[in-house]
């Protein structure tokens, strides 16, 4: 059974008997490997392993270990590192202050893919939902670059409702594995799995599982002449250091891998650095320490206790990174572009559903058509009125502590003791200097207009095919006939959609003149995607909205539109016709509610940055902030012409 000596004489293993225990032993490598998979389930949507554009790109196989935290009192705790894409968390910890992991997990550095890694710490006393405490995040570049002679190092946990405020201290490690090693610490972790007898050598026998289960029907029958290849000292057995030798040789001449004998995925034979990195990560070779259970796309996924456990298998709720994740599940994940990492977007479940009966039916377009306009009409108004009241104070603290971790307290202008009502914090203002506005200098590259989730399509049919399905959606129909040329019906789309908890103050993407405002009456649906998705409403096209127009010298004509939603009782413009904006200027701000702006560019006048189209190429939304780029400028500046040689006259 293959679970003698490894120095057997494999000579005569080819016996009837022998033949007739092979699919059983083979059964059991693969339950043997599979038995990893459980630490890379795929979440829906989501890539179990990252690929490299270019070796180039390549900064190496970083291991993360936390090793232990001081927090401020006793619970049982459990923490989760999101990187990029991929959410991983620890164990829980006793009921302790000072929670002990020793989990480890490794992670894909690329020199121009995320950097930053969020640590956060949950306290999980709750059936429910785990509650966070404390996090922090660091650059794993800078960290590998420090000088420093410890192996490991101690970083301050903030509250996520202030930065300001220390919660608690984590103790951690990262290194960076050299490629030789990382090559080596694979075949270790192969020859663990395929040597039943655990005597650190690979027979005949042995070794034959091992290609079988690596899928190469061509290496299949080659095992004995690649077994002799790898037996160096012929001694008849393989040894760690002869397994790794023979992986990187074949690896290069003619792999022996076809699918990684862990996840199925199919490998790339032309490949060897991203199949090193693939099979690295898939087998998560470390110290011995505990590895961090994978497969999560956030961190308030993998935080939830075992009540969503039970709903994610009832299929009430689900994870997905694209157009589901905002037209059908209760969980709209957007893409971070500051840390490079997915986050998740909060929304209370009752207004999730209520959401859904109302834009995600054709029950719900009868109510539409039978007086809910009208409805949402009056709600918005009176909840306005009421967010204007002294009474309305209150609920501010409530709310910052709802989006504890999506609102800095810290860049807000003034105290929280400072707002009189609650749209008093809602319109608030940010400390100078906490938008930072990319290219100040060069008006050729336009910024961001709003802190919100943007999607950004170089036509209007990119944007239906990818994003917006409601019905009969039209550049003419957002901007109304008086205001639509022809230059703007193939042009650049983008649109910042704004969430409750953002800063709603909106502000100029281009430098120029306003040359006009219109408004435009309406109905006040909400901009969420659930209602964006749907094909029985027109959001953009049939809510109360201002379009303003905005000349400039390197974009041409620029137009901009403020879109109310539900609960929007106002749009309120701190500028004028005929004034002279440069961008990054404030424009005006939206009163309490979701909302949007769309920006309307005229047919090739800009040139979007690749990452904002490439995120909306997925159906997946970017979290901007005020001031970052948004793409340059491709219009040839009036008179650029070179002159025309010809009628040139020289002077003596």
């Amino acid at each position: 059974m293959g679970h003698g000596s490894s120095k057997e004489d494999d000579s005569s293993s080819s016996s009837s008997s022998d033949a007739d225990t092979k699919p059983s032993r083979i059964s059991r490598l693969k339950q043997r490997l599979h038995l990893h998979r459980h630490r890379h389930h795929r979440a829906r949507g989501s890539s179990s392993q990252q690929k490299l554009n270019t070796a180039e790109d390549f900064a190496g196989i970083a291991l993360l270990t936390l090793i232990n935290a001081e927090m401020k009192f006793k619970d049982k705790w459990l923490a989760c590192v999101s990187f990029g894409e991929q959410t991983f968390r620890t164990n829980i910890s006793d009921q302790t202050d000072k929670p002990n992991w020793n989990c480890e997990r490794k992670l894909l550095l690329e020199r121009n893919g995320p950097r930053v890694a969020r640590i956060s710490v949950f306290e999980t006393n709750r059936l429910s939902k785990n509650n966070l405490i404390g996090y922090c995040d660091i650059s794993l570049l800078d960290y590998l670059a420090r000088d420093s002679d410890s192996d490991f190092e101690a970083f301050d946990l903030l509250d996520p409702v202030s930065s300001d405020i220390v919660v608690g201290r984590i103790c951690l490690s990262c290194d960076v594995e050299d490629p030789i090693e990382t090559e080596k610490n694979f075949a270790r972790r192969i020859l663990s799995i395929v040597d039943y007898n655990e005597d650190g050598m690979l027979s005949m026998s042995e070794f034959s599982d091992l290609i079988n289960a690596f899928g190469n029907n061509v290496a299949g029958s080659k095992k004995e002449e690649l077994f002799k290849a790898a037996d160096k000292n012929g001694d008849g057995v393989v040894s760690m250091d002869e397994l790794a030798a023979l992986l990187a040789l074949q690896q290069e001449k003619e792999p022996l891998m076809n699918c990684c004998p862990v996840c199925g995925e199919i490998v790339e034979v032309s490949d060897k650095l991203n199949t090193v990195i693939h099979l690295t990560l898939c087998f998560d070779e470390g110290t011995g320490n505990q590895v961090m259970t994978g497969g999560f796309l956030t961190e308030n996924q993998a935080s939830y206790g075992w009540m969503f456990k039970l709903s994610e298998w009832a299929h009430f709720s689900s994870y997905d990174v694209g157009l589901n994740s905002g037209s059908s599940a209760s969980h709209i994940l957007v893409f971070d572009r500051k840390t490079k990492r997915l986050v998740e977007e909060l929304i209370d479940a009752k207004i999730v559903l209520s959401m859904r009966a109302i834009y995600q039916s054709k029950i719900g377009l009868g109510l539409m058509d039978k007086g809910a306009k009208e409805i949402l009409q009056s709600i918005s108004e009176r909840q306005g009125r009421q967010m204007n009241s002294v009474e309305s104070a209150k609920d501010i603290l409530k709310f910052v502590e709802f989006f504890k971790d999506q609102i800095n307290m810290a860049e807000v202008k003034y105290p929280l003791d400072h707002f009189k009502t609650f749209n008093e914090f809602f319109v608030r203002e940010l400390k100078p200097g906490a938008r930072p506005v990319a290219s100040m200098e060069r008006d050729d590259v336009a910024v961001c207009a709003a802190d919100s989730r943007l999607m950004a399509f170089k036509s209007v049919q990119d944007s239906l095919r990818l994003w917006i399905k409601g019905r009969k959606f039209s550049i003419q129909g957002l901007l109304g006939k008086e205001i639509c040329s022809s230059a703007f019906i193939d042009g650049t789309l983008v649109i910042f959609r704004l969430a409750p908890q953002d800063y709603h103050r909106f502000h100029f993407p281009v430098s120029g003149t306003i040359e006009q405002f219109v408004k435009i009456p309406g109905s006040l649906y909400t901009v969420n995607p659930i209602a964006v998705n749907s094909k029985y409403c027109n959001v953009f096209t049939e809510n109360k909205r201002v379009v303003s127009i905005i000349s400039t010298a390197e974009f041409g004509k620029v137009a901009f539109v403020a879109i109310g939603a539900t609960m929007v009782g106002s749009i309120t413009f701190v500028k004028k016709e005929g004034d002279v904006v440069k961008k990054g200027d404030e424009f005006g701000y939206f009163s309490f509610g979701g909302s949007t702006v769309i920006c309307v560019f005229e047919k090739d006048a800009i040139k979007i940055d690749d990452d904002l189209l490439a995120n909306s190429g997925r159906s997946l939304e970017t979290l901007v902030s005020v001031g970052m780029s948004l793409g340059i400028s491709t219009k040839k500046p009036a008179g650029s012409e070179l002159p025309n040689l010809e009628s040139c006259v020289l002077g003596d």
